[in-house]
C-alpha cells in the first residue's frame, strides 16, 4: 500500500488535484479501482499536509430493479470516519429495458457521469474523485486513435464550467497489477457488477490487445505513457 499512497502523493502534487479547503466526493462504485482509491484517500488525509474533506458516494444502478449490498463499503468509510451515501438510480432500467441500448456503455456512462456530479454538488462537494489508473489512460488513448482518429485521452484534472465541479484521478500513476496486488493484499470486499455486458466491451477488447504488445515487447506501454506526457496531451504534460 505504501506504494499506492506515493503515487497517489505524486499525482496530487504534479496535478494540483487536492488543495486546501476541497471537499471531495470519492465516486465508489465497489469495483478494485474505486476501493483501493477510497482506502488511498483515506490513509493520506492522516499525513498529507492538506486539509480537505471526503464524501464517498455509490450510485446503485439497480440491475433487474434489486438494490445492491454496499455494507463492506460502509465498513471501510466508517474506520477513516467518511460520510457514505448510496444513490439509488434507475439507470440499468433506462439503458437496457426502456431505451435496449446494443452498445449501452456510452449511455450508461453519461448518466452515470450526470448522477455523480448531481449527487456532489447535493452534498457540497467541489470535487469528484476518479479510480482511472495508468492503464485506463492508456487504454483509452488507444481506442481515441484506432477507432476514431483522435489523439486524445482523460485529463488528470479537468474543471467543468457548466456544473462548477473538478473532476480529478489520483491513481493515474499506479498500474492495474499495482492496484490488484493491494486489494488483494488487503482483502478489500469487491461489490461484483451485475453488467451484463462487463468484460465484453471494446475497452476489454484494447485491454488484451496492449497485454499482448507488452508481453511480446516490455515497455510498451510506459513508451506509450511517456508519449502523452511528452506532448502535453489534455493536461497530461510534466509539472
Amino acid at each position: 500500500m505504501q506504494k499506492i499512497l506515493g503515487l497517489i502523493r505524486k499525482a496530487i502534487h504534479e496535478f494540483d488535484l487536492i488543495e486546501n479547503g476541497d471537499k471531495v466526493a470519492v465516486g465508489v462504485s465497489g469495483g478494485k479501482d474505486s476501493l483501493v482509491l477510497l482506502e488511498g484517500l483515506g490513509r493520506i488525509k492522516t499525513f498529507l499536509p492538506i486539509s480537505f474533506d471526503i464524501v464517498a458516494i455509490t450510485l446503485d444502478l439497480k440491475y433487474d430493479d434489486i438494490p445492491s449490498d454496499y455494507s463492506s463499503i460502509q465498513e471501510m468509510c466508517d474506520k477513516y470516519d467518511i460520510p457514505y451515501i448510496v444513490q439509488s438510480t434507475n439507470i440499468a432500467d433506462v439503458v437496457f429495458n426502456i431505451k435496449k441500448e446494443s452498445h449501452p456503455c456510452s449511455l450508461c456512462a453519461r448518466m452515470r457521469r450526470g448522477a455523480l456530479h448531481d449527487a456532489a454538488k447535493k452534498n457540497n462537494c467541489n470535487k469528484i474523485a476518479f479510480g482511472h489508473h495508468f492503464d485506463d489512460a492508456i487504454e483509452t488513448f488507444i481506442m481515441n486513435l484506432f477507432n476514431e482518429g483522435r489523439i486524445d485521452c482523460f485529463a488528470p484534472k479537468t474543471y467543468l464550467s457548466r456544473k462548477d465541479i473538478t473532476l480529478i484521478r489520483p491513481l493515474v500513476f499506479a498500474s492495474e497489477q499495482e492496484i490488484i496486488r493491494v486489494a488483494n493484499k488487503l482483502d478489500l470486499k469487491i461489490v461484483k457488477n451485475k453488467c451484463p455486458v462487463d468484460g465484453k466491451t471494446n475497452r476489454q477488447v484494447t485491454k488484451e490487445f496492449l497485454a499482448e504488445k507488452e508481453k511480446a515487447d516490455p515497455g510498451f506501454k510506459d513508451r506509450i505513457f511517456g508519449a502523452i506526457r511528452r506532448k502535453n496531451i489534455n493536461g497530461w504534460g510534466f509539472k
